[in-house]
């Protein structure tokens, strides 16, 4: 059912920290799985500024007698983004988070954007064909003029077969290890005995979907027109942040965790060395201690730990007075 302005019932929040804190801990942001996440989620709580050009729930839903019948490519494409309920969607895309995050780690973000947009395209097809054929070969019409499907689950279907393909021998299906080969069809025979209602025929064009997708990488090595133009794509997109960096450079000033700022001259790198009299470590570039002032010369060659007979300005200090020492030096 239609939802104009849906407000969550407290599992998008907890869908949202949840995606938030797998994205800190990541040294590399995959972008490609947050913009699907996120057009998922505005799909379903339908804000005001999308409500003039979201269509509703009623137009895109994946009916193949209405999907041939009237050649209606926005129920094909369209029905993968909406979701009946909070429950249905959060599900979806936990799933999703993980899976993309694996998939899209793994390779470059154009490269996943083009797997995510064919896998939807040859799920859809397949589970077009396959209610198609239910009803001329043996008579089943539920598939074909009764079902209305939605949800991005046939895709993440086919997601975990490329992703079972690229894992180890063994995989878990809701903590239970089995084959990665069989573990997608036991997830579809799981799932449908959990949730009885849920689309079979969607999952199972899924599964075929990487299947085939598994097929096609394997026959052709070279990279896929698709990837090609989301590649050139995105490069256009950063040209203006490339060109707003060159107009105005930034420096990532560096600094050090002891020691002096700026321990490092271009093109030579000194070693820090040990202050024999309080054990401070000082920048190369120092010939004195910046602690107590003790001279460099003084705490021996080569050995920054031999026991040396100390300055009488440096000798039993305590830290309270060495502290001293450096506010005097450097006036903080």
């Amino acid at each position: 059912m239609e939802r104009r302005g849906s407000r969550s019932n407290g599992m998008l929040p907890l869908l949202a920290l949840h995606a938030a804190s797998e994205y800190y801990r990541l040294e590399r942001k995959p972008p490609v799985t947050a913009a699907l996440i996120a057009a998922n989620s505005l799909v379903y709580l339908r804000p005001a500024f999308l409500e003039p050009i979201l269509p509703s729930i009623h137009d895109v839903w994946f009916n193949p007698h209405l999907i041939l019948k009237n050649n209606d490519l926005k129920r094909f494409f369209l029905s993968p983004f909406y979701h009946v309920g909070e429950s249905h969607l959060v599900y979806n895309m936990l799933s999703l988070l993980w899976k993309g995050i694996k998939l899209e780690s793994s390779m470059d973000s154009a490269e996943f954007a083009s797997m995510v947009a064919v896998l939807l395209g040859m799920s859809q097809g397949i589970t077009l064909m396959l209610s198609k054929a239910l009803l001329v070969l043996f008579d089943y019409e539920k598939a074909y003029y009764s079902e209305y499907a939605v949800g991005f689950s046939g895709v993440i279907f086919a997601m975990k077969v490329v992703l079972n393909n690229q894992s180890g021998n063994y995989s878990y299906v809701h903590g239970i290890p089995m084959p990665s080969r069989y573990a997608a069809w036991a997830e579809l025979v799981l799932i449908q005995m959990l949730v009885p209602g849920v689309s079979f025929i969607g999952h199972l064009g899924g599964i075929l979907a990487g299947l085939l997708y598994l097929w096609l990488r394997g026959a052709y090595s070279g990279s896929d027109p698709l990837t090609w133009i989301i590649r050139g794509v995105s490069d256009v997109l950063k040209l203006p942040m490339r060109f707003s960096r060159r107009v105005f450079p930034f420096r990532r000033r560096q600094v050090s965790s002891r020691g002096p700022v700026g321990g490092r001259r271009r093109g030579i790198a000194v070693a820090d060395w040990r202050c024999n009299a309080c054990t401070y470590e000082n920048s190369g570039w120092l010939d004195a201690c910046e602690m107590c002032n003790t001279n460099r010369n003084d705490s021996g060659s080569g050995n920054t730990m031999a026991s040396r007979p100390l300055p009488h300005y440096s000798r039993n200090l305590t830290l309270e007075e060495l502290r001293q020492l450096r506010l005097e030096r450097f006036g903080r």
